[in-house]
């Protein structure tokens, strides 16, 4: 029985599966970590759509801690797979020991640094005298387990650029378990609240954190493991120029919902404010059901075209680009189904409010009107980063970002705050046509030049 993949001969159409779907269910798994904590959280008895309310405001602590990983995990494991591909296996060592150092110095940084700071950003990002306190405590305890939520997005890249995409499912499948045992019995049993649903994500992300160390320390069957030296400050700003531009699109992330949680707060009242970022809270969880496993899909895929690329296999670059594409019109045209037919349900299980559950359906449905055409936008610019040509993907994501924001700040006060969620889909269709153009322009003249460059 074949267990490792080989990226540069398997049949591609078979690797992008091996591949994308193991992802995508990590993704998948991954995203129930908060899914689960909110979903916990919003059925407490009396307090359970305010204490909602206050761990959505600590949803863009938790997105800009997380992109960190993504920062060395993404640009070490393309540059990693880059290497692998040319047969340069001694810098694809150098590139993990470097990842590896960057991801401790990070978790640490960071730790102190919102530590210190967390009063004023929750405050700043649309906390209320009423929801403080719960965002105050679940952004303490989490905040405590930086070290542990780092290492295992960063060094998940590293297994996945190696063929081994069902380890870094089983991390996160670790975890996830952990996490919804966990939650049984801090939440319900007992009666922890707000911290018991902050502890179970903690300790279950320690669980996946050392699932994955020891893989990448003590596992023979990787070609590149976990090893200390070899520290090169060049090496650690390429791996970082690499991974610039997934961190500013994750990053922004942040920026985007501190801005829907200020503008919701402000012209939703004292009345309504605290109901619309609850019920945008819920929206947003739906949402990463449908963006988690395309970043699988994309992203678990980058090192099939790095490794390609590397290997000047321009042929089969532009053969994996086409099976990621439709993989994702595939899975998008399904959830755009699940969000007509389903939403009220998935609602459910975060509150029995009659006013919350209708508003959060309408946003559902609101935010996914345009979750086909993103697809182009998520396979266009991750490819493009796993070409190196992190420019025009920061580009192309950071013009939608913009719109979005720009769409948030003014369509307020021209109508509602509710028309805020209408900033969603603006973006995503204007987005996927700015990639489209600049994909189809930057694309084919970069695969040209490495075919040049090998003559």
């Amino acid at each position: 029985m074949k267990k490792i993949n080989d990226l540069g001969r398997d049949s591609m159409l078979g690797l992008v599966l091996r591949l994308a779907i193991p992802s995508m269910i990590a993704q998948l798994v991954n995203v129930l970590y908060c899914i689960i904590d909110r979903m916990y959280i919003g059925n407490i008895p009396e307090i359970g759509t305010l204490a909602l309310a206050g761990v959505g405001v600590c949803g863009p602590i938790v997105t800009l801690l997380s992109s960190f990983g993504t920062l060395v995990g993404i640009g070490g494991s393309i540059l990693m797979a880059m290497k692998l591909g040319e047969g340069d296996e001694k810098t694809a060592k150098q590139v993990l020991s470097n990842s590896f150092l960057l991801l401790l110095i990070f978790s640490g940084l960071l730790t102190v640094s919102f530590l210190l700071l967390k009063d004023y950003l929750l405050t700043w990002f649309g906390a209320s005298d009423v929801t403080f306190i719960y965002a105050d405590t679940y952004m303490t305890i989490y905040t405590l387990g930086t070290f542990f939520a780092l290492l295992a997005i960063g060094l998940g890249s590293f297994i996945t650029c190696q063929g081994f995409a069902n380890i870094s499912m089983t991390a996160v499948l670790i975890g996830a378990g952990g996490n919804i045992l966990l939650d049984t019995v801090f939440v319900l049993v007992l009666n922890w609240g707000v911290a018991g649903a902050a502890w179970a994500t903690v300790l279950s992300q320690m669980a996946s954190c050392l699932f994955s160390v020891l893989f990448l320390f003590r596992s023979r069957r990787i070609r590149v493991r976990i090893s200390f030296g070899g520290y090169s400050s060049a090496l650690i700003k390429r791996i970082l120029s690499i991974g610039v531009s997934p961190f500013l699109i994750l990053a922004t992330d942040s920026v985007l919902l501190i801005a829907m949680n200020a503008m919701l707060k402000k012209y939703g009242g004292p009345t309504e404010g605290d109901l619309l970022i609850t019920a945008v809270t819920i929206v947003q969880s739906f949402m990463m059901l449908v963006t988690g496993p395309m970043i699988g899909a994309t992203g678990g895929t980058q090192a099939i075209i790095s490794y390609n690329y590397g290997a000047r296999q321009t042929g089969r670059v532009r053969q994996a680009e086409r099976y990621i594409l439709s993989l994702c019109l595939i899975f998008t045209s399904l959830m755009f189904l699940v969000s007509r037919t389903a939403s009220q349900y998935f609602v459910g299980i975060f509150t029995q409010d009659p006013e919350t559950v209708a508003l959060a359906v309408w946003g559902i449905r609101v935010f996914t009107l345009a979750i086909v055409p993103l697809s182009l936008q998520y396979t266009f610019v991750d490819g493009l980063t796993a070409l190196g040509c992190t420019r025009v993907s920061l580009f192309l994501s950071l013009s939608r970002k913009t719109i979005f924001l720009l769409c948030v700040i003014l369509l307020p006060p021209f109508f509602s705050a509710r028309a805020a969620f209408y900033a969603e889909p603006i973006c995503d269709i204007i987005g996927a046509i700015n990639s489209s153009i600049l994909f189809l322009i930057t694309f084919r003249p970069h695969l040209v030049r490495r075919e040049t460059a090998s003559v």
